[in-house]
């Protein structure tokens, strides 16, 4: 794979298909750009597929924490920089869906289209946040893997894909545990209620019905203080791409190619 020589870091990216207009999805916290692997045949026959690794995740640099939401999406717009790539489409799920908010409020000239996956403009607790950290940094990525796999997926989709979730469960607790409680901290640090309403990129707000860690009302809350914003809720768990891949393809690319 390819790399992006940033000024602090080197971000690990992927580029599918040819054509333009440019989509990029960003993916959530513990994840690598693997999680959007039922996405790419959809998505890469309509649009040129740019994947990442999240700084601090998979193959790119693992630099000294905490992040900031704000850090993460200014890497994603020096990589697209580096690449030449003025204006994009923008999907991003929980953390990715963070860092799709950070632009559309901040950057709002690069982007014409954003969805919203399993997000919200506030994410947790504080205290939830630190005892995670605490708990990585003392005992590793396998003290919280449980946890997080039970709320990632219900338990009907995790006993009928066993082999999906056990790569997923790989990838999570192969995670660098500094630069994923760096990225905690970005998420638990970030809110972004008050900033909503200045959005004005056509966005699509996608929530999942038994997502435990931003649930629908979390989703609905962002869709209706963005104005004009659809919203929906799928029949899932947190990573809702994933578990109900077959309608988020539909519905992801039925508003981006609108």
């Amino acid at each position: 794979m390819p790399f992006a020589d940033l000024s602090d870091a080197r971000i690990n990216y992927s580029i599918y298909g040819g054509s333009d207009p440019v989509l990029v999805l960003s993916n959530s916290l513990g994840a690598t750009f693997s999680m959007w692997n039922p996405q790419v045949p959809a998505f890469g026959s309509r649009f040129r597929l740019l994947r990442y690794d999240t700084r601090g995740h998979g193959q790119s640099s693992v630099t000294p924490g905490p992040y900031s939401i704000e850090l993460l999406s200014n890497d994603v717009l020096r990589l697209l920089d580096a690449l030449l790539i003025d204006r994009f489409y923008f999907c991003g799920l929980s953390m990715g869906g963070q860092i799709g908010q950070w632009l559309a409020i901040h950057a709002p000239h690069r982007l014409h289209k954003l969805v919203l996956c399993n997000t919200g403009a506030k994410i947790g607790t504080p205290e939830n946040w630190n005892t995670r950290i605490e708990s990585v940094l003392a005992r590793g990525m396998k003290d919280v893997s449980d946890a997080i796999i039970s709320r990632w997926f219900t338990s009907a989709f995790s006993s009928a894909q066993p082999g999906v979730v056990a790569g997923i469960r790989k990838t999570l607790e192969s995670a660098n545990p500094q630069g994923y409680t760096a990225c905690c901290a970005a998420v638990r640090d970030y809110d972004s209620r008050q900033q909503l309403s200045s959005i004005s990129v056509p966005t699509l707000v996608i929530a999942s019905d038994q997502d435990l860690s931003t649930p629908p009302a979390d989703g609905k809350f962002i869709a209706e203080q963005i104005p004009g914003a659809r919203f929906l809720t799928l029949s899932a768990a947190h990573i809702s791409n994933i578990e109900s891949a077959d309608r988020f393809t539909t519905e992801a690319l039925d508003f981006l190619s609108a």
